[in-house]
C-alpha cells in the first residue's frame, strides 16, 4: 500500500506540474484537461489488495475535467459515464461527427450541465479471466444502477445484490431476500438487457 500511495502522490504531483505550465504559458484557457485512470484499487477494503471484483472500491473510476467556459469549476455531476463514451466526447468537442457503429455516446452535453434524454441509467461489467492470471478472482458480470448492484459468479453459479445506501461496504448481500424481489427481479431483466445490447452472446472472452 505504502508503494501504491507514492506512486499516486507522484501522479498528483506530474499532473500539478502539467497544470502550473498550462498557466504559465497561456494555454489553459484554450485546453480541455481530462483526468481519468484505470479502475480503484482496494486498499484492504473486503479483505483485498488490487483490483477486479465489482464492488465499488475497483468499479469507480476517478474522472475530472476542466474545460474553460463549459465545465463550472467545482461542479459535480451523478450521470454515470463510462470509458466507452470517451472516444465520441472528444469528437464530439473537436467538431467531428461521430461514426454511428460505435458503443459510447458523448457527454459533451453532461459537462455543460444540459440534462441529456435517455442517458443510461444503469451499467454492465463482466470480469473474464478468471484464476487463470495472477489475481485469483472468480470470472462474473452484474450491474448497477447506483443505487443497487446485482452480481453473478457464474463459473460457480452465485448471486450477491446489494443496497448501496444502506450497505455502502457491501458487506451484507440481500439476495433472494423478499424484501428486495422487485429489486432483483428489476436488476434481472436489465442485466440481461443490457447484455443484448452489447451482444454479450457469450461468458468467455473472444
Amino acid at each position: 500500500m505504502q508503494d501504491y500511495l507514492s506512486c499516486v502522490a507522484s501522479v498528483d504531483d506530474s499532473v500539478g506540474e502539467v497544470l502550473d505550465y498550462l498557466d504559465k504559458s497561456g494555454l489553459a484557457e484554450n485546453t480541455i484537461v481530462v483526468y481519468c485512470s484505470d479502475q480503484g484499487m482496494y486498499l484492504g477494503e473486503h479483505g483485498w489488495f488490487d483490483k477486479r471484483f465489482m464492488y465499488e472500491e475497483s468499479l469507480r473510476t476517478p474522472l475530472l475535467v476542466c474545460w474553460p467556459g463549459v465545465t463550472k469549476p467545482g461542479g459535480v455531476d451523478d450521470h454515470i459515464v463510462s470509458n466507452v463514451d470517451f472516444a465520441e466526447t472528444f469528437l464530439d468537442a473537436a467538431g467531428v461527427n461521430v461514426p454511428t457503429d460505435m458503443q459510447g455516446r458523448s457527454f459533451v452535453p453532461l459537462l455543460a450541465g444540459i440534462p441529456l434524454k435517455n442517458w443510461r441509467t444503469s451499467f454492465y461489467y463482466h470480469y473474464y479471466e478468471g484464476f487463470k492470471g495472477t489475481h485469483a478472482v472468480c470470472e462474473h458480470y452484474g450491474v448497477t444502477d447506483g443505487r443497487h448492484k446485482l452480481i453473478h459468479f457464474y463459473k460457480i453459479d452465485e448471486w450477491e445484490l446489494f443496497d448501496l445506501e444502506k450497505d455502502p461496504q457491501e458487506l451484507h448481500s440481500v439476495y433472494g431476500e423478499a424484501t428486495y424481489a422487485p429489486v432483483q427481479q428489476q436488476l434481472l431483466g436489465e442485466l440481461e438487457r443490457l447484455r443484448t445490447e452489447l451482444q454479450v452472446t457469450s461468458n468467455d472472452p473472444a
